[in-house]
């Protein structure tokens, strides 16, 4: 496996499911956009209760998964209220995702 896993972590704020509505197109074009460059792996929302979500970058550093963060119209526009990036060691399964 070439490069490191970084695991970006949101924590969504009040109301997030109807409030993300007007910025979700935005939110996704981003995320498209990182995938089509190999820098984002995986991403979705956290589930019952959406309260959150995990995005997989790949890359040498963090910096991919912070660009993310600053772009992001969820985040500029105070839908989460908190986030945090991870290196993530994988034991299983790794070079799947490095595939990717």
């Amino acid at each position: 496996m070439t490069g490191k896993l970084y695991v970006l972590f949101y924590e969504a704020g009040a109301d997030y499911v109807e409030r993300r509505v007007p910025f979700r197109d935005a939110h996704l074009s981003l995320a498209r956009e990182a995938h089509a460059r190999g820098e984002l792996v995986l991403a979705d929302a956290l589930a019952d209760p959406v309260d959150g979500s995990v995005l997989i970058f790949k890359g040498e550093t963090d910096a991919a998964a912070r660009a993310f963060v600053q772009a992001d119209p969820y985040v500029k526009n105070g839908l989460i209220k908190n986030w945090r990036v991870r290196e993530w060691t994988v034991s299983v399964g790794g070079d799947a995702l490095m595939k990717v």
